[in-house]
């Protein structure tokens, strides 16, 4: 009895330990083990890459690293303040990608940027990102490193992108509110613009309404909601992209995007997240209902 007692004990100390770590309704992804995710690494890429399946000195084609490896110590956790920091150091591009598939979400978490940068990106922005409705294997996008997926990028500000920038990655597709600016190619959000074709022969990346990242060293609060194929990019309580219609093409058939896994890019510079935890969605909150309008 005794002993039945001590174990139940410890199971309620634990939902409760779990628990405090979110709120009401919302699930905890992150904790020092990784339990609730996998990872995947492509390649160590070089200056100059085009898309191509690396080769040795040989000329034979390289295999991937591939799945569950952590080659370089990538991914890794580390407390700080009693709670679970994932340090991904960039310097092989791949993932960490959940084990669970979700739909129709509100998903949060806090980013912040390291000081480290890899080749092919010394002399670009620091760069990562949140994959949603990944589907399918890892590494049938340009950088062979990602499943089919829609892209929340997570980016250091530069001319042509900011934190929330959005990209189609491998064949997938969506419609977005946007407009060119004058004597520009590049398509930013506009919510009163008319929808534009992103992805599959039309142009695969749009730039946010606006840049709202604090400082480097700071924490950024990222939220995004996903509802049946709609999905908000919102930066530090900002709304700066809508996506609708999230779609893949097979063939030039348009298929629905509106589940799978999450994914959080190594993509050549060192990022830091934590808090990251979900929460189930019946439907569009009212009040991001209007970017749809």
């Amino acid at each position: 009895m005794k002993t039945t007692t001590a174990i139940a004990l410890g199971f309620t100390l634990l939902l409760t330990s779990t628990a405090s770590k979110a709120p009401d309704g919302w699930v905890p992804l992150l904790d020092k083990n990784l339990s609730k995710w996998r990872n995947y690494e492509s390649y160590r890429h070089k200056d100059g890459y085009k898309g191509q399946q690396p080769t040795d000195a040989q000329g034979k084609p390289l295999t991937p690293i591939g799945y569950d490896k952590n080659e370089a110590n990538v991914f890794s956790v580390v407390m700080q303040d009693g709670e679970p920091v994932l340090r991904i150091s960039g310097e092989i591009y791949g993932c960490v990608f959940t084990k669970q598939d979700f739909t129709n979400y509100d998903l949060k978490l806090k980013v912040k940027w390291g000081n480290k940068k890899w080749i092919p990106r010394l002399n670009e922005p620091l760069d990562s990102g949140i994959l949603y409705n990944s589907q399918g294997e890892c590494g049938v996008d340009y950088w062979r490193s990602w499943m089919l997926s829609q892209e929340f990028q997570v980016s250091e500000y530069a001319a042509g992108n900011a934190m929330g920038d959005f990209w189609c990655i491998a064949n997938s597709s969506a419609d977005i509110r946007a407009t060119k600016a004058p004597g520009q190619d590049i398509l930013k959000y506009d919510p009163k613009a008319a929808p534009v074709k992103m992805g599959n022969g039309s142009p695969g990346f749009c730039q946010a309404s606006a840049n709202y990242e604090v400082p480097n060293g700071q924490w950024n609060e990222l939220e995004l909601i996903q509802v049946n194929g709609k999905s908000v990019h919102i930066v530090n309580g900002h709304v700066v992209l809508a996506v609708d219609n999230s779609r893949y093409v097979v063939n030039g058939e348009s298929k629905p995007l509106t589940h799978g896994k999450i994914q959080l890019q190594s993509e050549a510079a060192e990022v830091f997240y934590k808090n990251i935890m979900i929460k189930p969605l019946d439907a569009m909150p009212a009040e991001y209902a209007q970017y749809f309008k």
